[in-house]
């Protein structure tokens, strides 16, 4: 049972990130602090773990075969991310205020869009996450340890820029837990299926998160910190960012 109850601990980071994040939220030099440092998490998150993490998985011989179903699976995850944003509600994006906040009742809708994109994406990484760090922690405990730690730091920013844009308590605290329990979700699914569960598949999972953070790193986030009003904090932000997901790479 001890891998199971670390996939539930490691979802409670994100519980401690919503808190900071809701609490914070009407003060927008924190909001571009926690956009910049859930852009560096973010795009740390893509390039130094899930990418190398779906190659290895995906590894066909020839190699061009696998850059090949690599690349396709991204712009699948793109393309799906980019077919939700046109179904969620009050989006406005900035380029239609000139690249100022002047109107905050749309700057907000724009903040709940991401949200919304974010929470979508963040629920496959979470169970796959969950799935890997069952897997780790069933080979060797102590290496469940540390991953879960280390999942749980990079969790806390996740959380902060969920609750930072979603709108009442009530879409937060329901947000928060089904996040939370995602990463458990994804250990017990494995647990049920990890005798069937090839690494292809599990490798065309995480490519297809990777092309969903590819859409909200740089469609979305990336935008509101170019046309943010305190460009240095949010670029702070980044830098944190960064540095939180070095950490706990260093702690996995």
């Amino acid at each position: 049972m001890t891998p199971l109850i670390l996939t539930l601990f490691a979802g409670i980071f994100i519980i401690g990130g919503l808190l900071l994040g809701f609490y914070s939220r009407d003060h927008k030099k924190m909001m571009n602090l926690v956009i910049g440092v859930a852009f560096g998490v973010v795009v740390a998150l893509m390039i130094f773990e899930l990418l190398p993490e779906a190659y290895e998985k995906l590894q066909v011989t020839p190699m061009w075969k696998t850059i090949a179903m690599l690349t396709i699976t991204i712009l699948i995850g793109i393309l799906l991310m980019n077919i939700l944003d046109n179904f969620v509600p009050h989006h406005e994006h900035e380029s239609h205020h000139h690249h100022k906040h002047k109107d905050d009742t749309c700057h907000n809708e724009h903040l709940n869009h991401i949200g919304i994109l974010s929470t979508v994406a963040l629920l496959l990484h979470n169970i796959i996450e969950g799935m890997t760090l069952y897997v780790a922690a069933h080979a060797s405990i102590s290496s469940g340890y540390l991953l879960c730690v280390g999942i749980g730091l990079h969790n806390i920013p996740l959380g902060i820029l969920v609750a930072g844009t979603l709108h009442t308590k009530k879409e937060t605290w329901v947000t928060g837990t089904l996040l939370s329990l995602s990463t458990f979700i994804g250990g017990l699914l494995m647990y049920f299926i990890r005798s069937i569960m090839s690494e292809f598949v599990v490798g065309l999972l995480i490519a297809l998160t990777v092309g969903m953070l590819v859409y909200i790193a740089f469609i979305e986030l990336l935008g509101q910190i170019i046309h943010s009003e305190h460009k240095k904090i949010s670029w702070l932000g980044v830098a944190i960012g960064i540095l939180l997901f070095t950490i706990s790479g260093i702690m996995e």
